[in-house]
């Protein structure tokens, strides 16, 4: 037997398990590879200071990556939550040292209240030190805007110009993901030349707890099992509609996308993809 591909993630980790480092260990034991963490902070609010973000030391996050790639070695990457320009940077620098190909960068900007979660000089080292280095980046409608200036995306057609704009910051792939926009949820893929729309139903629950983790991850871990760009974001969406349509919560708090819902309830949608040529594509 075939040992499984390996995907490491370099994240935030969240107490509840719905997002982070959680979320994507969850997402690749459910795609059958083996997932590896390293930690970039702790995540969870304690009762008396009110802090939430409790981070990890550089040396820390270095120890961890240089443990997992001793022991392991890797297939694919996945970056989340790095929270600091300081953190960009030494991630960025660990993958440059490495021979790693698949690169998934979910450039985690914006939570789920809209609430900026990097400063300027972290988003400046996002856009020049780590961006150029993926194979994918996935921002989201309001990341995706950040990272443009602040454009306002209401449309597909905005998501079709803002991921041929994001394209110049160096990624091989931009998926800008519509989740929030009305409608079908709609993600738009630009590879360079071809756009690619890749439309699911938009299912009517508050439960989205750690979706974009879950959808980024999936792609991360289709991509180190060898699968296409294209294929690899078609199967991740698949997956992560399935695990939103039986999302749940355990109280009053919004709760988290079900993981395990393609394989306990044996189903999984059916993506619609549809390609055009650009005119006029990015160049670098």
């Amino acid at each position: 037997m075939n040992d499984p591909s390996r995907v490491i993630t370099i994240a935030g980790s969240a107490a509840g398990g719905s997002a982070g480092i959680q979320a994507d260990l969850k997402t690749f034991q459910e795609l059958d590879v083996y997932g590896m963490s390293v930690v970039t902070a702790i995540v969870g609010r304690h009762p008396k200071t009110d802090k939430n973000v409790h981070p990890q030391t550089l040396e820390a996050i270095e120890a961890q990556f240089a443990t997992a790639m001793k022991q392991v070695g890797t297939d694919g990457l996945k970056t989340g939550m790095l929270f600091s320009k300081e953190v960009i940077e030494a991630v960025a620098a660990l993958i440059k040292d490495s021979s790693i190909k698949n690169i998934t960068v979910d450039p985690v900007m914006v939570g789920k209240l809209d609430s900026k979660l990097l400063k300027d000089d972290a988003i400046d080292a996002l856009k020049n030190s780590l961006i150029p280095l993926s194979t994918i980046i996935t921002p989201n409608v309001p990341e995706a805007s950040l990272l443009l200036g602040g454009r306002e995306l209401t449309s597909v057609d905005d998501l079709k110009q803002a991921a041929i704009d994001l394209y110049p910051l160096g990624a091989r792939n931009v998926l800008v993901k519509g989740g929030r926009l009305e409608g079908p949820a709609i993600d738009v893929l630009f590879d360079g030349e071809t756009i690619t729309t890749i439309e699911a139903p938009r299912i009517d629950t508050v439960n989205t707890s750690g979706a974009g983790c879950t959808y980024s991850a999936a792609i991360a871990a289709y991509l180190a099992k060898g699968n296409s760009v294209a294929e690899a974001v078609r199967q991740a969406k698949s997956f992560v509609t399935t695990a939103i349509e039986h999302g749940f919560s355990y109280t009053d708090v919004v709760g988290p996308t079900y993981h395990a819902a393609m394989r306990k309830f044996g189903e999984a949608y059916e993506i619609k993809g549809t390609e055009g040529q650009v005119n006029c594509p990015s160049t670098r």
